[in-house]
């Protein structure tokens, strides 16, 4: 639903736009006058990137060649900078001007994006506080959080019941029977893992669940705007919260709030001996699954235009869309309430093509490649001949059967967060900046 845009995000969207379409200009006459060099760097990480796919999925002596092609690419790209930086105070002052202007456009765009931050948005709301809230703790999650911060002595302060998770017990059967013995709150210090099976008991009963980041790296933590380096922040939500209403999704049966990953990921993570020797392992079995001898991966999916694509090397289907970063660890969502899946999938299926992603990809334009598939849906769909895939749920290793329908369940997950993570959720979706999104404030035509 639409309504009144400010005049000042308006006048922001506006010189947002006014001073992105000047770096554009920039950027093009500086490429321009450098326009060789940048061909030349493009070659070397084709190169580079060719020859980095043999020594990832080839034997000796293709894996010495790849070495050397690796190499070969790295001295052209440092060829091409070091002939294109010749004139380094020249280019010093330019990147400076462009890092001006970039700083400049963000700021505005951010201030054009973001709502007033003091108003709760439309899936938040004040509760009153649970009377009978349950906390169960993994004591070895992230290396013995639980007891770092103090989390069960806290909790005893703020009125919660605390279950351990000891060795021989069932996490589910635990948050079962606290609900069985009266529990109007359900909370969870630990991984994404066990965060994903509290959530969906806590779903199951419509209950409102708490997130506590007692994990490694508590990416869903993360994406929710909470406090990840010190998790007593998000206790105070038991006593002190607003309920803020986000999706989940289900991959056949099974609950998740972050991602699902299948193909070559999955496969390795059921490795026996991954554990122990992660690199090693992954060493041994790329070339095995990636390499000029290997079969394609059993997986197929159709994409929303009505695409038939086959043999994808890695497919993840998230619980609304990621921002890709450089590796799965920095990248972040900036909504969780969008009512989307975020779907991705790369299908290359040697150096060449994989050069020509990387190429694509440094230019900011990998969805032009055929072999990169990136969408959102509402639900979706994965296929196998075999009837059955390895899947990673939320960091859990499994064996599915296929065909494996993903959904979204919009707004379905109730949460208590402390009445700050309104305005932490705020700034991560103002940080969601597209032309589109701003033509429409501009306009005034933003939804608020």
């Amino acid at each position: 639903m639409s309504s009144a845009v400010p005049a000042r995000r308006r006048v922001a969207a506006g010189a947002a736009l006014a001073i992105l379409g000047l770096l554009i200009a920039v950027v093009v006459v500086f490429l321009w006058r450098n326009g060789a060099y940048v061909v030349i760097g493009l070659a070397g990480l084709g190169v580079a990137v060719a020859g980095a796919w043999w020594v990832v999925t080839e034997g000796m002596p293709r894996r010495a060649v790849g070495s050397v092609g690796m190499l070969a690419g790295l001295v052209i790209i440092g060829l091409a900078l070091t002939r294109a930086l010749h004139e380094a105070d020249r280019v010093a002052l330019r990147l400076v001007v462009v890092l001006g202007l970039l700083a400049l456009a963000m700021a505005a765009a951010r201030a054009a994006l973001v709502h007033d931050i003091h108003r709760i948005t439309p899936t938040a709301r004040e509760p009153r506080p649970p009377v009978r809230p349950v906390l169960l703790c993994n004591p070895w999650s992230g290396g013995g959080k639980v007891e770092k911060f103090g989390l069960v002595e806290l909790a005893s302060r703020l009125g919660v019941e605390t279950v351990m998770l000891d060795h021989g017990l069932d996490l589910e059967q635990l948050a079962r029977d606290a609900v069985a013995r009266g529990a109007d709150c359900l909370g969870m210090a630990g991984g994404d893992g066990s965060q994903a099976l509290v959530a969906s008991i806590a779903v199951e009963h419509d209950l409102p669940f708490v997130c506590i980041s007692a994990g490694t790296r508590n990416h869903f933590a993360l994406d929710l705007g909470l406090d990840r380096d010190d998790p007593r922040q998000t206790m105070y939500a038991f006593r002190d919260a607003v309920e803020r209403r986000i999706d989940y999704a289900t991959a056949g049966e099974r609950f998740f709030v972050n991602n699902v990953s299948l193909g070559i990921y999955a496969t390795i993570v059921q490795e026996d001996g991954y554990r122990d020797a992660k690199v090693d392992t992954t060493k041994m079995l790329l070339p095995e699954m990636l390499g000029r001898r290997s079969e394609p991966f059993d997986l197929q999916f159709t994409t929303p235009d009505g695409t038939q694509v086959e043999g994808a090397f890695l497919v993840q289907v998230s619980n609304n869309p990621y921002v890709l970063g450089a590796s799965p660890d920095t990248s972040q969502r900036r909504h969780l309430d969008s009512g989307c899946l975020g779907v991705f999938a790369v299908s290359t299926k040697t150096g060449a093509e994989a050069a020509r992603l990387l190429a694509l990809s440094a230019l900011g334009q990998r969805r032009r490649s055929p072999y990169w598939h990136e969408f959102t849906a509402e639900a979706f769909e994965i296929r196998s001949r075999s009837g059955k895939a390895f899947a990673g749920i939320d960091g859990e290793a499994i064996e599915v059967e296929t065909p494996l329908r993903f959904r979204s369940h919009p707004l379905g997950l109730r949460l208590l967060v402390p009445a700050g993570n309104l305005e932490a959720a705020e700034r991560r979706r103002a940080r969601d900046v597209s032309v589109k999104r701003l033509l429409a404030v501009l306009t005034g035509h933003a939804p608020d």
